[in-house]
Formats: C-alpha cells, sequence, structure tokens
C-alpha cells in the first residue's frame, strides 16, 4: 500500500484535506481518558495536530519514512515507520504494553489493512474496557455543479480501471466494512456519522489534489496520461463558468466515520 503514495508524499501532504475539529471533539467526547492516541496510517500527519490539542500523547505510525518526513512536529507526538501488521513484539516497542492506548485512529486508511489480523493488534493495546476505535474516511469532493459535472465522469470512468480493489470500500462510505466493535457510550450503533471537510482551492489546487491519487500514478506507469490537454480544458471551463474566473472555490469532503469500543467484540458491521 506505502508504494502507490511514496512518490506523490509531498503532493500528498500539500493537497489532501485536513480533517474538520467536530469530528476529533465528537471522537474525544467518547474516549473516557485521553492519555494516548495511536494514529495508524498516519501518512504526512492530516490527522495529527488535533488529536494533539485533545490527547496527551500522540503516536503516529507508517509503512513509509517518506510519508511520515512530512508529518507536523509536535512536542507530544512520536513517529514510528513500522509494517502494517506487527508482532506482539514490533507492538511493544513501537506503541507500548498491553492494553494501554485510549483511543486508536485511523484516518482514510482503514481499508488497506488485513483487518482480522489488524483487530487483533488494535485489540491487545486499547485498553479494557472502553478503549476506542474510530476510523473514518473521505469520499469524492464536491465543487459546484459545473465543475462536479467534469469530475465524476472522470472519476467513475476515466480513473476507475486504476484505483485499487480497496477502493469500493471507500465509495460505499464505510457502511460494509469489517467492524467488530460495540457501540461507545451514547450511541446506539457504530456508525457510519457524517462529517464534512472544507478546503479552499484554487483550479490549480485542484488539479494537484487529482495527481495525488493513487490512480493517476498507477495509470501514469503504465503509461496511461488520466488528465490530457482535454481533460484539463474541461475542468478549466467548468472552473471558470458561473462566476468571477478562476479564483478560489469551497471544495467540500463528506466524512463517513466508525467509532466502535472493545469489549464483548460482537461483530457490528
Amino acid at each position: 500500500m506505502a508504494q502507490l503514495f511514496i512518490k506523490q508524499a509531498q503532493v500528498y501532504a500539500k493537497t489532501r484535506p485536513t480533517y474538520p475539529l467536530d469530528l476529533f471533539q465528537f471522537i474525544a467526547s467518547k474516549t473516557p481518558v485521553r492519555d494516548l492516541v495511536w494514529d495508524v496510517g498516519t501518512g504526512s500527519g492530516q490527522a495529527i495536530p488535533p488529536l494533539a490539542e485533545l490527547f496527551k500523547n500522540v503516536i503516529g505510525t507508517d509503512t513509509s519514512q517518506k510519508q511520515l518526513a512530512y508529518a507536523p512536529k509536535l512536542p507530544n507526538v512520536k513517529y514510528n515507520q513500522t509494517p502494517p501488521i506487527m508482532s506482539i513484539d514490533q507492538i511493544q516497542q513501537n506503541i507500548g504494553p498491553q492494553s494501554t492506548v485510549d483511543l486508536v485512529t485511523l484516518a482514510q486508511a482503514l481499508h488497506w489493512f488485513d483487518l482480522p489480523k489488524f483487530y487483533d493488534n488494535v485489540k491487545y493495546v486499547l485498553k479494557k474496557p472502553n478503549g476506542v476505535i474510530a476510523a473514518w474516511c473521505y469520499t469524492t469532493p464536491c465543487v459546484n455543479d459545473n465543475v462536479d459535472s467534469v469530475f465524476n465522469p472522470f472519476y467513475k470512468i476515466d480513473s476507475n480501471p486504476y484505483w485499487e480493489a480497496e477502493r469500493k470500500i471507500v465509495d460505499n462510505k464505510f457502511m460494509d466494512v469489517y467492524f467488530p466493535f460495540e457501540p461507545v457510550e451514547g450511541l446506539d450503533h457504530t456508525g457510519p456519522f457524517e462529517f464534512e471537510s472544507q478546503k479552499m482551492m484554487c483550479l490549480d489546487d485542484f488539479v494537484t489534489y487529482l495527481r495525488s491519487w493513487s490512480a493517476y500514478n498507477t495509470a501514469k506507469e503504465k503509461g496511461v496520461e488520466l488528465l490530457t490537454n482535454e481533460v484539463l480544458e474541461k475542468f478549466e471551463h467548468a472552473w471558470n463558468s458561473g462566476d468571477e474566473g478562476s479564483h478560489e472555490k469551497l471544495v467540500t469532503f463528506p466524512i463517513y466515520l466508525r467509532i466502535g469500543k472493545v469489549g464483548n467484540c460482537t461483530s457490528t458491521n
């Protein structure tokens, strides 16, 4: 999985959406203790600053050292490069002893893991009872009718052959992802719960975001340029239509959260 993002690590860090504060406040409100959070698949650390504000200590892990190089450096945050699934010794070395983590978070990462094996790691480190796991994804962005009318076929048709199979889990808003955890206090299910991230972008930013896609880079490695001059002209025309021109626009990314706690760990997917 890491290989899909290594080449575009710097672009990824600059153009991917950050996450809204209300998402983190919601998660923290369901976490009884806020001593330690483990952010898995942290990448370039989009989720790190708000977690560092709300929790005493944060450990961010990723399989890509190149991605981690772009993550924010904060005094209560530690980064470790790890394999996607760790042995008990590796968990103890990189995360901590059994039942010491209050919260495990995964921002746009859950769909890349061998979930049964990964959840064994999660259940090992989370405090019992009531250690919390929160995993969220964002789906395709919305700009306006003009831009969306160009974007949607580009995503659903042009780029479709080059996405990894795991992308379908994101397209389905994490609704049917395997998630064997119990609802947290005050909730009667594990989600998905909907939030949204908004980011001001100019057309160059938006195109750069498209170039950060794993599908774009996979296509390029196969000799296919998805963002041809014709496609770029369509985006430019749509971006400049109906208003003052090529200024920044508000781009909205829908976010879908699954959140649960350790306990009997009966299936809730």
